[in-house]
């Protein structure tokens, strides 16, 4: 009979692996402490790689009996493992990258927690401490290699897409590394496992052995998004804000594929950043992207950003259509132009200072009953702002349908009321509602039932 979970004790082979006594006893305290569970949920994200459910209560509830403790060994740690997913390990050894991931969540949980969060000299509730806490983050992961080129593209997409949606990120991946680009995804299944894993085929016949395949994630999404065994560098960003503010700040370009709500969260940040006054000009690719029989998708974001943002934002980027090569073409004449700029203006290639990112962006959004209701919808406000506000709505939307929080606000107190504007409520069920049509809201989509009610 196969096994379906395992006890194991696990030694780091990568992260964490030397370590000061002290050090030793900071995440002994940390293990025991109010940052426990976060990483006990993170951990279990990790091993239960593979699974297809988006649904981040299910997995908690499935592994109800999985436990990890960190213990000191000689100065260094070791995780002592309880009821995990068996998946994670082969013959009773837990696969390298499972190892290299677990241990990513120990480091960035913890450093978050004690570097960040609790650090006084971080008041995160200003713009520029904001932007150095996800630097110190992301520094502290070692993930920032200030010895290369502009070449890190971003990759955003849904993780659950059509085999032939999927087939085409590879597709894009593929040119991308034939051309020497580095990938950067939200580390899951889909469009985020797509691009990586075609990178590697172009990496391997260009005979480059030091890919980057950068996964970022935050605890809310990473249960139904568990990381893809590509990823060879993972960080933990403390929150969906931080998250997308570290995409945007070490990539050089982004790409984005056919996915849902998410997707259109993501879309509608990078709009609002780029359409800033203070960005006018800083070259930064953005593409939109899919196969020809999944253009409809792209065909409803871009006539809802007209309508709501206008022409100005969807000048912003370009749709290519069923054109992988054509697609990496831009992005390594982006290449080109973005690291010009970052030369003239003495900003780091692999960290990108002089973006202005508003604090409506990097403020963390509680999307409660009353936030989402009490959202400012409307056109009477900058087009920047107006971005800010759609992004929140689409983020309260995503916790409704796959994030443990929002789950269960949504079992006790029914769904998000959203008002707005009837012009832009009006485009919005249109859009929300094809995205339903094209089983992109939850893998379980025959039987999605809709997390909110749109008031007009």
């Amino acid at each position: 009979m196969t096994k379906t979970t395992i006890d194991a004790q696990v030694s780091p082979t990568r992260h964490l692996g030397v370590l000061s006594k002290m050090e030793v006893n900071r995440l002994l305290d940390q293990s025991r402490g109010s940052v426990f569970r976060l990483y006990r949920q993170c951990s279990l994200a990790v091993l239960n790689y593979g699974d297809t459910s988006d649904n981040a209560q299910e997995v908690m509830d499935r592994y109800e009996k999985f436990d990890i403790q960190v213990t000191s060994k000689e100065r260094g740690i070791k995780l002592n493992v309880t009821n995990a997913p068996a998946t994670a390990f082969v013959d009773g050894t837990m696969i390298k990258g499972v190892n290299e991931h677990l241990f990513s969540v120990l480091r960035d949980i913890v450093f978050s927690h004690d570097s960040i969060i609790e650090n006084p000299k971080f008041d995160l509730s200003k713009s520029d401490d904001t932007t150095d806490a996800v630097f110190h983050i992301l520094r502290n992961a070692d993930v920032l290699h200030p010895e290369t080129n502009p070449q890190l593209i971003v990759c955003w997409g849904g993780h659950s897409i059509s085999r032939l949606e999927y087939d085409y990120t590879k597709r894009v991946g593929y040119e991308l590394g034939l051309r020497a680009l580095d990938i950067c995804t939200g580390c899951g299944p889909g469009a985020m496992k797509g691009p990586m894993k075609g990178a590697s085929v172009g990496h391997s016949k260009q005979r480059i052995t030091t890919g980057q395949y950068l996964g970022l994630t935050e605890p809310g999404i990473i249960a139904a998004e568990s990381p893809n065994p590509i990823v060879n560098e993972l960080v933990i960003m403390p929150d969906i804000e931080k998250r997308l503010e570290a995409f945007v700040r070490t990539g050089h370009g982004i790409i984005v594929f056919p996915g849902g709500v998410g997707t259109a969260e993501e879309i509608l940040y990078i709009l609002g950043i780029l359409l800033h006054p203070e960005n006018k000009g800083i070259p930064y690719p953005l593409v939109f992207t899919a196969p020809e029989t999944s253009k409809d998708y792209f065909t409803q974001i871009d006539e809802f950003i007209g309508a709501t943002l206008g022409a100005k934002a969807q000048a912003l980027y370009e749709i290519v259509v069923d054109d992988p090569a054509h697609v990496a073409t831009i992005m390594q004449e982006g290449m080109t132009k973005v690291r010009k700029y970052r030369k003239e203006h003495s900003d780091a290639y692999y960290y990108n200072w002089l973006l202005k990112i508003d604090r409506e962006f990097q403020e963390p959004f509680m999307p409660t009953h009353e936030n989402m209701r009490n959202l400012p919808i409307h056109k009477d406000q900058e087009n920047h702002k107006l971005a800010a506000t759609l992004r929140k709505m689409f983020s309260g939307i995503v916790a409704g349908n796959v994030k443990e929080e929002g789950l269960k606000a949504i079992a006790e107190h029914g769904n998000f009321e959203i008002k707005g504007d009837k012009e832009i409520m009006d485009r919005m069920d249109k859009m929300l509602a094809s995205f339903v049509d094209q089983k992109r809201m939850k893998i379980e989509a025959d039987t999605y039932v809709p997390c909110y009610t749109l008031v007009k």
